[in-house]
């Protein structure tokens, strides 16, 4: 009877889940285009063309050129900031309908997607740390490592010259990182776009440009083949109608024009200050999604937990498999297969959301399972025989005498559980999840300013990890003792 209960209780929750998500997908596809709000990826780490300004506003030349091209054909858009390559599988995955991010034109994205007429022409140069005078050339490389960014014309760039002046390529997924790395000397030099480093130069990244500017690709707008041609026939037309009316001109001039703004020198308190709102919004999302994901991983643990302490050799199978499944998965890779593997399988739109919970529950649950296993299994099992001897039912033995004291020895693993899973938070980041560590990025992406901000989002962990310790040390001992 048993047995048959928690059977009943698994399949429950795995026919819940596949029922919303067809519900979702159903929605999305019964959704009419007269109503239609398209969901645009988009990096976040790209100035001049897509960043977050001290508001938490999405601007840019990406962002002003879509947001005009769409009041000037009267559609509806949400931008989704996943970061390039997230944006890009997002869009494979069939997750946004479209992408803007300084995407280049090749003939091997062509494959995959269709693209706008060009909306902006780029260039590849090469920078240098502000203090770097022996490299000038390209012939200066020969034996040092160059960063560059991957998906971008200046890792194309870089590939197609590294064997010719003999260098190494390190790859980053951020712009901001690139440039780091170049400034603490680990790399003496990176390729970037032209209008991406001379924008950053201007607002004091530390660099300096030493090349003339390369022949580059041109940027385009993008949807999957065959797929949403009436946003880019709307993208196209608006473009040629903004082109005409001056707005274009306007917008670009107002990012690299000679009058563009550059950003205001601000001490370290201030540049805090000013971050502080963003940084604490995303500490929000870190909590909320470390708190959902530990209740459903705590419920899975249940499950699969009193699975395999049991008699049934079946249930004791799935619950192994589980276990290993979910705890030999890296979990970035697991956050892939989840928001874009899946979707992109069995063709529907899954919310981040549910992507997230998902990844961070099955594998918190996974290492809960053993949490709990473990606790059970410790206890010798002369108590639950002589329960028995009592008279006891098994059950009753196990509620009365064997759970209590398990529980004693489980609480330190599950408090390091959920101090793990909020740390692990930090990962998502890949699929779009703007939690503390994402929001510390958009922030370097802005002001540059990475071990002011670094310093500040490790500040902001401890307290919180800190905190919830010590509250959960100090119920760990309420509960000894009670």
């Amino acid at each position: 009877m048993k047995t048959t209960k928690v059977s009943f209780f698994v399949l429950s929750l795995v026919l819940l889940l596949v029922t919303g998500l067809s519900g979702w997908a159903g929605a999305a596809d019964a959704e009419s285009n007269t109503s239609k709000t398209y969901v645009i990826g988009t990096d976040i780490t790209f100035a001049p063309f897509e960043f977050q300004d001290v508001n938490g506003n999405f601007v840019g030349i990406d962002m002003d050129l879509l947001d005009a091209i769409a009041k000037d054909q009267n559609f509806k858009y949400e931008i989704k900031a996943l970061g390039f390559n997230a944006a890009v599988q997002a869009l494979e995955a069939n997750q946004v309908d479209g992408v803007i991010a300084g995407m280049s034109i090749t003939d091997e994205r062509k494959q995959k997607f269709d693209f706008s007429e060009s909306y902006f022409e780029s260039g590849v140069v090469m920078g240098v740390s502000a203090n770097n005078d022996t490299v000038k050339s390209y012939e200066d490389l020969r034996g040092k490592k160059v960063a560059v960014k991957t998906g971008t014309e200046g890792y194309t760039f870089a590939e197609s010259v590294a064997s010719k002046y003999g260098f190494t390529i390190v790859p980053f997924d951020d712009s901001s990182q690139m440039y780091d790395d170049v400034k603490t000397g680990n790399s003496v030099a990176c390729f970037e776009d032209f209008p991406v480093l001379a924008y950053g130069v201007k607002q004091n990244n530390g660099l300096k440009i030493v090349t003339e500017k390369e022949e580059g690709g041109s940027y385009g707008f993008a949807v999957s083949k065959g797929k949403n041609q009436e946003l880019l026939q709307m993208f196209n037309d608006g473009l040629t109608n903004i082109k005409a009316n001056g707005e274009y001109k306007r917008i670009t001039e107002t990012y690299i024009g000679e009058n563009a703004s550059t950003t205001a020198d601000m001490g370290r308190w201030e540049l805090v200050q000013k971050s502080l709102p963003s940084l604490i919004k995303g500490l929000g999302n870190t909590l909320l999604y470390t708190i959902v994901s530990l209740f459903f991983a705590f419920i899975l643990g249940l499950v699969f937990g009193f699975m395999k302490v049991g008699h049934n050799k079946f249930l004791r199978g799935v619950a192994t498999v589980f276990v290993d499944v979910f705890r030999g998965v890296p979990l970035i890779v697991l956050a892939f297969f989840i928001y874009f593997g899946i979707p992109q399988a069995l063709g529907f739109t899954m919310p981040l959301f549910l992507a997230a919970i998902l990844t961070l529950s099955l594998n918190a649950g996974a290492y809960v399972t053993e949490i709990i296993r473990g606790g059970i299994q410790s206890i010798d099992r002369g108590q639950m025989e002589a329960a028995r001897s009592l008279g006891l039912p098994y059950r009753k033995a196990m509620m009365k005498i064997v759970i209590p004291q398990a529980i004693r020895i489980m609480i330190p693993s599950f408090i390091n559980q959920m101090v793990i899973t909020l740390k692990d938070t930090s990962i998502l980041s890949v699929i779009g999840l703007v939690e503390l560590t994402q929001s510390g990025k958009i922030v370097i992406a802005r002001t540059f300013a990475s071990f002011d901000i670094w310093l500040t989002v490790a500040i902001m962990y401890l307290i919180v990890i800190i905190a919830l310790t010590k509250i959960a040390d100090h119920l760990e001992v309420r509960v000894r003792r009670g």
